[in-house]
């Protein structure tokens, strides 16, 4: 019987590895190779250039957390902004919030949201929500030629700073983003690992270029299994709100949302970081 693995290298010495089932589809695109599997332990799951973006088993963890976080702090956000999350994940939460009027996204590579729509419907079935409008083209384009401050919060839902990944994490990139948010607006952005040094390289550069622009910036930690050391972060940066004094934490529990990650105990608990992710960021 013949065993079939998917791998992918978490640093030159340690490998993560998923048995697989099945390997569904694979596509090149104008932009990267993606790849979708079905695995017993983590179900379907896909990835970008070899490394995973989602599994069907772990997936609740990055999407609630990269937008329950904002909307506690602020739930009176209307117009959103999702850069890249052609999988859906993060659009689905947003969607479960009633109040939000217009969720705009940008995904460069449209069949990345084609295909999760066909393979990936855990994560990919509101992305035809009639509040959502899909823009296929370069994110980094879109927000340099957004000209008004329209949006109450932007979600920057990326891949690792590389390929079609790396310009969302420069600084001109963070600056129109500061830009077209509205007066108390809100960024959040994919913000790495610690813990291995490439991506921990990463999450300080990303850090030092946002909180010489906001008047706020701060990184939360969440637990991602089939990300590489399954310690990952979010950048959170504000123009008004501090996610920790000024979040309404009993008035988000009264939604009702239900969640499997995300509780507003964590809303304050999630930025306490470990001494070590805290020396690295004040290096």
């Amino acid at each position: 019987m013949l065993d079939l693995w998917y791998s992918e290298n978490w640093s030159d010495e340690t490998k993560f590895s998923i048995k697989v089932k099945e390997h569904i589809y694979s596509e090149q695109t104008p932009f990267q190779k993606i790849d979708f599997f079905v695995s017993n332990e983590y179900g379907r799951f896909f990835t970008l250039d070899g490394l995973i973006m989602i599994t069907e088993k772990d997936e609740f963890s990055y999407h609630e957390m990269i937008t329950h976080v904002p909307m506690c702090t602020n739930l009176n956000i209307k117009n959103v902004l999702v850069i890249g999350g052609g999988d859906g994940g993060t659009v689905r939460e947003l969607t479960r919030y009633s109040s939000i009027e217009r969720i705009d996204m940008v995904e460069i590579d449209e069949r990345v949201v084609r295909l999760s729509q066909k393979f990936l419907p855990f994560t990919a079935d509101k992305l035809t929500d009639r509040r959502v409008t899909l823009y296929f083209e370069d994110g980094l384009k879109f927000v340099k030629e957004c000209k008004d401050k329209i949006y109450d919060l932007i979600l920057v839902d990326s891949t690792d700073p590389i390929s079609v990944g790396e310009g969302l994490f420069s600084k001109e990139f963070y600056e129109d983003c500061f830009r077209i948010l509205k007066e108390d607006g809100i960024l959040v952005n994919q913000h790495e690992s610690p813990y291995y040094e490439k991506y921990a390289t990463e999450m300080k550069k990303a850090h030092d270029k946002i909180k010489h622009i906001f008047p706020i910036a701060k990184v939360y930690q969440f637990h991602q299994p089939t990300y590489a050391s399954g310690h990952w972060l979010f950048g959170f940066a504000s123009k008004k709100y501090d996610p920790i004094k000024d979040c309404s934490t009993e008035n988000w529990d009264k939604l009702g949302i239900e969640t499997k990650y995300y509780n507003t105990e964590i809303q304050r608990a999630c930025f306490v970081l470990p001494n070590y992710v805290k020396k690295k960021l004040e290096e």
